[in-house]
């Protein structure tokens, strides 16, 4: 007789990480509203990215991470255009 495999994963480690770099990458978006949008934000969106790729039990926090890292570096590029502050 063959053993039904178990709906239980186990998480992993890189999951962990993954959750960390995603609120980094929010933190991070956040920052380039007020501080040089291209120096700031154009990473905190990598990291977000990153963390996306990784996916795993905090994916809908990475999607989160791109979507707030991505507006907030609009917001940061209109910003800093209309109060004439340095891009970078």
């Amino acid at each position: 007789m063959s053993e039904i495999p178990s709906p239980v994963r186990e998480d992993r480690p890189i999951d962990a990480i993954a959750g960390l770099m995603a609120g980094a990458a929010i933190f991070a978006g956040l920052i380039a509203i007020a501080y040089r949008p291209i120096r700031v934000g154009a990473p905190a969106i990598g990291l977000a990215l990153v963390a996306s790729a990784i996916g795993g039990r905090n994916a809908r926090l990475a999607g989160a991470a791109v979507a707030i890292a991505t507006a907030a570096w609009v917001v940061g590029m209109i910003v800093a255009v209309i109060t004439r502050h340095p891009l970078y």
